[in-house]
């Protein structure tokens, strides 16, 4: 349920702090995606092993997420949010200190579990502190936050590296974290929330009664599929291009970057449209239909190498747009009162695609198939407009909940 009406000043300080922990969740997301180059000599590892890295940051995020939901609804967001920022610094400094390859594994179990709790987290503290005109705005500015963080991970991380050394990368991205989280807590106050269990749940009715809703594994199954191309664009993406149109490595290490970039304004659009929230799954449709399309130009055109960054920028527009629209599936599958529960599985399904993801398209890359990376790029984003589709079918046949 979304909070009554409140001040602009309030929402806005709200939006602005939830949305800088986001930024800092999406930033450590990327800390070693960007620097595989380095981390491949420095470790010895193949593109799976370091793809390993990132399975084991999201299997472990995914299951901390689940679970975290349901210490939101019984703690109150504030505590653990804390909690994350400080377990993502501490994996931070823990990469740049790491001797070798299993020590570099160990800090992904340690992030995994700080990045764990950010959904739930800032879900619940934008739905039950900002008030419901102004949600779709909260919406797109936590989207645009989340995809700055991962646009600044790479733009901050490959020139430290180039500088000076990739464990000063790492030991800088620790000291932006613990940076923040000192702002938050200066900024405590503005944050506080009571846990959200209802006397109904309190006298003892079913916490798990939110798992029969079809519509809430439908949006995992969404999630799921958005992690899949979402990983591939970060991660593998811009070296599949680079190989297939003889992009130079400066230019294919700004794709990601430009991606986030022009995704975040894309949200800005986006947070406009989804203004009317029973049209928000032909906006989906619409911003990944339009991205799939670029994709599949990247894979299967004859392109010119300077055109690569604008396509990526293109594409990062266009399910930038989605974004908001992609948010509001979910709020408009949430019984009352389980916010944390229900943003906690359903996105579970981020991690597990994310999870999985870089083992198969790093064993694609290790094969030398980067065209086949960028094809089944475009099947996961046809697969992501059919679940969306999937999400509304389920919510319009289920019996109404009382």
């Amino acid at each position: 349920m979304a909070a009554p009406a409140a001040s602009l000043r309030h929402d806005a300080g709200v939006i602005g702090l939830v949305g800088l922990a986001h930024m800092i969740s999406h930033f450590s997301q990327l800390l070693l995606a960007p620097l595989f180059p380095w981390l491949k000599d420095a470790l010895q590892a193949s593109y799976t092993e370091l793809g390993f890295l990132m399975t084991l940051f999201f299997v472990v995020s995914c299951s901390v997420q689940a679970a975290s939901g349901f210490l939101v609804d019984r703690w109150g967001p504030r505590p653990i949010l804390f909690a994350g920022l400080a377990l993502l610094a501490t994996a931070a400094f823990g990469y740049a200190l790491s001797p070798g390859y299993w020590s570099v594994a160990f800090f992904s179990v340690i992030a995994g579990i700080g990045n764990g709790v950010f959904h739930p987290v800032n879900y619940t503290l934008l739905n039950r502190k900002v008030s419901a005109p102004r949600l779709g705005h909260a919406y797109s500015v936590h989207g645009v936050t989340g995809s700055l963080g991962w646009a600044l991970a790479p733009a901050m991380l490959v020139p430290l590296a180039m500088l000076f050394s990739w464990r000063v990368a790492l030991a800088a991205a620790g000291s932006l974290s613990l940076a923040v989280l000192a702002t938050l807590w200066l900024s405590r106050n503005r944050l506080a929330l009571p846990a959200a269990a209802p006397a109904h749940v309190a006298a003892g009715a079913a916490h798990f009664d939110f798992l029969r809703i079809p519509a809430v594994w439908m949006c995992f199954g969404f999630f799921f599929f958005y992690a899949v191309v979402l990983s591939t664009i970060q991660a593998f993406a811009p070296e599949a291009a680079r190989q297939l149109h003889g992009v130079p490595v400066t230019l294919a290490a700004m794709c990601v970057t430009v991606y986030m970039v022009l995704g975040a304004l894309g949200m800005v659009f986006g947070g406009f449209l989804a203004s009317d929230p029973a049209r928000c799954e032909k906006i989906v449709g619409l911003g990944f239909g339009m991205a799939a399309l670029v994709a599949l130009a990247i894979g299967l055109a004859s392109l010119p190498a300077l055109a690569i960054p604008a396509l990526f920028g293109a594409m990062g527009f266009a399910s930038g747009i989605a974004g908001p629209s992609r948010d509001l599936l979910v709020k408009r599958s949430t019984p009352d009162n389980a916010t944390g529960r229900v943003y906690g599985i359903v996105y579970s399904g981020l991690d597990i695609g994310q999870a999985i993801a870089p083992l198969f398209f790093g064993a694609l890359m290790d094969q030398g198939q980067y065209r086949g990376v960028w094809l089944g790029l475009v099947l996961m984003q046809a697969a992501l407009i059919a679940s969306a589709f999937n999400v509304r079918r389920v919510r319009r046949t289920a019996p109404a909940r009382t």
